[in-house]
């Protein structure tokens, strides 16, 4: 019996090692890299708060803000209110702002965007399909896209300043022209 036991032991112990080696080397090998400058934007296709479908030909040969965020990201809430300041001076001249929020239900995403006064169009990624697409590993993430459909830069994390913005923004419509 106590053979039996010992045996059994060491099954289990041998299973656990396959499994956590399997877990670590697929999270340690995984080719998912988030997109870098001059690399195409994938095409995506998702509902936005407007109760429209909101798809990347959509924003064919505009410049482009695409902002990955979250109402759980204190920097992603903390810079909504400058990406809508900068989205309002520059829209005239032809800048689209997208924001996609990152698998959050509807009503929380909602009433924090009625809170911040945001009107860019917020779209709602619930599989988190676009954000594999794009290899986003943190929040927020927001590409500067030229009209021509090339990614200008990608910052990653922390908080974009109001005055970090506009200069990425005059950089995005010099090269529109």
């Amino acid at each position: 019996m106590g053979r039996h036991r010992k045996l059994i032991q060491y099954l289990i112990f041998a299973i656990v090692l396959l499994v956590g080696g399997y877990a670590i080397g697929n999270s340690l090998f995984t080719t998912s890299t988030v997109l870098r400058q001059g690399d195409t934007p994938p095409s995506f296709k998702l509902a936005g708060l407007d109760n429209m479908v909101h798809q990347w030909e959509d924003y064919e040969g505009k410049p482009v803000i695409l902002n990955f965020w979250g109402t759980f990201c204190p920097p992603c809430r903390d810079e909504m209110p400058a990406l809508q300041k900068q989205y309002e001076q520059w829209k005239g001249e032809g800048l689209e702002l997208i924001g996609i929020n990152l698998s959050e239900d509807r009503l929380t995403v909602e009433s924090f965007i009625r809170q911040v006064g945001v009107n860019f169009p917020i779209l709602l990624d619930k599989d988190k399909k676009v954000e594999k697409q794009y290899g986003l590993k943190h929040y927020p993430t927001t590409f500067f896209i030229t009209a021509k459909g090339t990614i200008q830069e990608v910052v990653i994390g922390g908080l974009l300043t109001e005055e970090e913005i506009e200069t990425r923004v005059e950089r995005l419509m010099k090269s529109k022209s």
